[in-house]
């Protein structure tokens, strides 16, 4: 599998379901610097399987709309924005944040991450903006 279809195939998982297995994805030795919308975080490869086991427990389901992917040998940069369907209400969908993430991958896996997030602006065009597929 090539990075592209790997990364493809990581952010068309659904992140809120039981069955989805970060294993799968992220190297044992991965980190994530993440610069949110509420500050800095590292993560480790522990700290991002809590944060999936997390996520699964507040949304029902959740979807990536790809705006771009762009690879480079073994990087990969993607920016797209997160849908959810809170527990509360599963029959809504709503955008959560949008990304920018450029992630290193090592041994067909994500092993090195820098991402830039917001809370999702819901504007129409900013939303429209997320719609244009540009891979």
């Amino acid at each position: 599998m090539t990075p592209k279809e790997f990364v493809t195939s990581f952010y068309d998982s659904d992140f809120g379901n039981e069955a989805f297995n970060p294993s799968e994805f992220f190297h044992e030795d991965c980190q994530l610097n993440w610069n949110s919308s509420t500050g800095f975080k590292q993560l480790n490869y522990s700290d991002i399987v809590l944060l999936f086991k997390n996520f699964g427990k507040a949304y029902a389901s959740a979807r990536n709309q790809v705006s771009h992917m762009l690879q480079d040998g073994n990087f990969m940069t993607i920016r797209y924005t997160m849908y959810v369907h809170p527990i509360e209400s599963p029959d809504e969908e709503e955008p959560m944040a949008h990304f920018i993430t450029i992630w290193e991958l090592k041994d067909s896996k994500l092993y090195r991450g820098h991402e830039i997030s917001q809370l999702a602006d819901e504007s129409h065009p900013s939303l429209k903006s997320f719609l244009e597929i540009k891979l």
